[in-house]
């Protein structure tokens, strides 16, 4: 009886994830900014506690709890407050790498994630301020790079890299003043959450020592 309560714990958490993520993409929907101020901080770190609840590994934990400093800074018009919301998610990525291991990468892959990042980052580059163009190519190369390796653990894994990239691609096509889709600041939340939650779903479906 003891441990029904902790063997609950993973899916309440994921539960609670799932509803600040609809709450999340709600209030992006509507332009409800309190919502959005209340609902983003909170996504990561439930996702963070759900993978601590499994057992997971703390570099997963690590990796979620650095995009949630990413998203904390983003919500922030502060001058430096993309620079640093940037340098969270590259800290993250960094994390990703390392839990992907030495898994091979089929080169096809690698070549088209490689020859999508030269057209992006051409079409934006002449729309970037000045002063982000080497931070936003330099963390295009990281993101890319992670994205191709996520599909070294499998389908899951691989959807959440090619998530995480289409998202923040959208961010950079804004902030270089591209055109970008209609209700693109929803795509993009819904982008980058499922692609941090198919990431987790893929690592640790590739670690048999987590556990309910």
């Amino acid at each position: 009886m003891s441990g029904r309560p902790a063997h609950r714990l993973p899916g309440a958490l994921l539960a609670a994830f799932a509803l600040a993520a609809l709450a999340e993409l709600v209030s992006v929907a509507v332009d409800a900014r309190t919502g959005q101020l209340l609902a983003k901080p909170l996504l990561m770190p439930l996702l963070a506690a759900y993978v601590a609840a499994r057992g997971g590994s703390r570099l997963l934990v690590a990796a979620l709890l650095l995009g949630w400093g990413g998203d904390v800074f983003l919500l922030s018009s502060a001058d430096g407050a993309f620079l640093a919301g940037m340098g969270c998610f590259a800290a993250g990525h960094l994390c990703y790498l390392v839990l992907f291991g030495r898994r091979r990468t089929r080169a096809g892959l690698a070549l088209g994630y490689g020859l999508a990042l030269v057209v992006a980052l051409a079409l934006l580059w002449s729309g970037l301020p000045a002063e982000l163009r080497v931070p936003v190519a330099v963390y295009s190369l990281l993101l890319a790079a992670m994205a191709c390796r996520a599909s070294a653990l499998g389908p899951l894994a691989g959807a959440g890299g090619a998530l995480f990239l289409l998202s923040d691609t959208l961010i950079a096509t804004g902030v270089a003043e591209a055109p970008q889709p209609p209700a693109a600041d929803l795509w993009i939340m819904l982008t980058y959450i499922a692609a941090q939650a198919l990431l987790t779903a893929g690592i640790l479906r590739s670690r048999p020592g987590t556990h309910d």
